[in-house]
């Protein structure tokens, strides 16, 4: 089908331009280039740190990661695989919808900072979006999983308010505790939590009625 014949070189394109985004985001911050809570960069192991405590970047890697593995032929979907496949679905769209409402009009880039910022909150959403409602793969998603998916983000916002609690640092102004107090911090994180569930629950429920390259023979392994 074509639709088959066209799922490798749009997962590799996927990968690319994910990998990109991330390398060029990392050498802006080795540089010291603005990001979103960086308007004056810090050291450079803080700026690291801060980096991999961005939901956006863990997700673009999540997307990378598992984009990459469809690129290369993948044949096997373990269960882990697909809890990560999903998160990085569902972690993606959310990376979108919170940039494109909430931080979107607090943002003034320019230059190199611009693209990358482009890159990891617009084009790579709507790329792996579109890549996982056209190409799947299918049959990677049912119920067994929303749980386990939600290790991924319940996880992060634990891990960032437990530790900007010691270091007085959030990756994102409605997460800070500092400046809206624990009470609406947690509102925001349980409204993150509630959209995360939602889009988790709603991509589980349409991969099995989307186009797409579909199991024609058992391939999961459980570990």
């Amino acid at each position: 089908m074509e639709t088959q014949r066209l799922a490798r070189p749009w997962h590799t394109f996927t990968a690319v331009l994910t990998w990109v985004a991330l390398v060029l985001q990392l050498v802006l911050v080795i540089r010291g280039g603005v990001v979103l809570a960086d308007v004056t960069p810090p050291a450079l192991g803080t700026r690291l740190i801060r980096l991999v405590s961005y939901f956006t970047i863990l997700t673009n890697l999540l997307v990378a990661l598992t984009t990459t593995t469809l690129a290369l032929r993948q044949d096997t979907f373990p269960k882990w695989w697909k809890v990560l496949r999903l998160n990085a679905i569902v972690g993606i769209a959310v990376t979108g919808l919170v940039h494109w409402f909430l931080l979107r009009p607090l943002l003034d880039l320019s230059g190199a900072n611009y693209v990358a910022d482009k890159l990891l909150h617009v084009v790579v959403p709507l790329v792996a979006i579109i890549g996982w409602v056209v190409f799947g793969p299918r049959d990677r998603a049912d119920r067994s999983l929303l749980l386990p998916s939600l290790i991924y983000p319940v996880g992060w916002l634990a891990y960032t308010l437990v530790r900007g609690a010691f270091v007085d640092w959030y990756p994102y102004p409605f997460l800070d505790v500092g400046l809206h107090g624990y009470a609406r911090a947690l509102v925001a994180c349980a409204a993150v939590a509630v959209l995360l569930l939602l889009l988790t629950w709603a991509t589980i429920r349409l991969d099995s009625r989307l186009p797409g390259e579909r199991r024609t023979a058992p391939r999961t392994v459980a570990r």
